[in-house]
């Protein structure tokens, strides 16, 4: 990525983050409380270096949303975000004329009697004045100076038809408002799309992209992230907590918990000054880590007592 041509581009590049390479992506995003293996720093060093769109594909819950925060931080720049759902179209992610403030300039020139301004008028309605950006222009037009990083969340949620439309847009940075003409990023935006693999993804979309699978972190890594953070928990809960959660990933749930509710866990424990886990606790808090009934019903059905008492052996268990 070339440094800003807005000024300060020597200080920017004597403080700012190493990205120069896998090693140093993977430092610079722990700096920012980030834990990454190899894999995954090096899958987002290349997307960097290549300019290439980065697909994250795996449960809710495992920090794909967080690292395109996180890489928004590290460049500082803008995270521009397009939440995806079901009949997302065009209009809501790429513009849309302000069809209020339109109609009421044209009421405005209806009271002028000079005949001769209806071009006038037209060229007016249809300029940048009246054009309501939305993420994905957006993201094209942020990028002048340095490039934004564009989040488009959970794409799986999108129809198929939206997922067909974005392979232009990832293909060549650029849109054509017919009333205005095309307009192309100055420099590439830093995309990150995100999937929970509720369907699959069309290969096209796939071939444009890095891709990488984000699966659950190792018993060692989800301590490593717990305790970074939520620093205040101590390092003997924090181990039982990820004890009980590795236990509770292996069990067939509706929804299986993700590191986000490991962490909201861990902070409902601290709040309640739980300093070891008991069956009592873990049924008062059931909320923070399962979100249905019949995955509530079910970790009580296969005993509660007996995770705990798993989560409570040390060393590691493997589970």
């Amino acid at each position: 990525m070339t440094p800003s041509q807005s000024g300060g581009g020597n200080r920017r590049k004597s403080s700012g983050p190493d990205l120069s390479s896998a090693e140093a992506v993977q430092k610079s995003i722990r700096d920012n409380d980030y834990i990454a293996d190899m894999t995954l720093a090096t899958t987002l060093f290349l997307a960097l270096r290549l300019e290439k769109p980065l697909f994250l594909e795996g449960e809710a819950g495992v920090g794909k949303t967080e690292l395109a925060k996180v890489l928004a931080k590290l460049l500082d720049t803008e995270l521009i975000r397009l939440q995806c759902y079901e009949g997302l179209d065009s209009n809501s992610a790429l513009y849309e004329w302000n069809y209020a403030k339109q109609l009421l300039h044209i009421k405005m020139e209806e009271t002028n009697t000079n005949q001769g301004n209806a071009k006038k008028v037209e060229r007016d309605i249809f300029s940048e004045e009246y054009l309501i950006e939305r993420p994905l222009l957006l993201a094209l037009l942020r990028s002048k100076e340095k490039p934004a990083v564009l989040l488009i969340d959970e794409i799986d949620r999108s129809d198929e038809e939206f997922e067909a439309f974005l392979l232009e847009i990832l293909s060549d940075f650029q849109i054509t408002i017919p009333e205005m003409g095309t307009i192309k990023a100055a420099r590439n935006p830093v995309v990150v799309l995100t999937s929970n693999r509720t369907r699959e993804i069309h290969d096209a979309l796939k071939r444009r992209c890095l891709y990488l699978w984000v699966d659950y972190p190792s018993f060692e890594k989800e301590v490593e992230i717990v305790t970074t953070k939520v620093p205040e928990v101590p390092i003997k809960l924090a181990e039982q907590i990820c004890r009980f959660m590795a236990q509770a990933r292996t069990m067939d749930f509706y929804k299986r918990p993700g590191v986000a509710e490991t962490l909201d866990w861990a902070q409902a424990l601290i709040a309640l000054q739980k300093d070891e886990l008991n069956p009592t606790a873990v049924r008062e808090t059931l909320g923070c880590i399962l979100k249905y009934q019949d995955d509530i019903k079910r970790i009580e059905e296969d005993g509660i007592e007996t995770m705990v008492a798993t989560a409570l052996l040390s060393p590691e268990v493997e589970v």
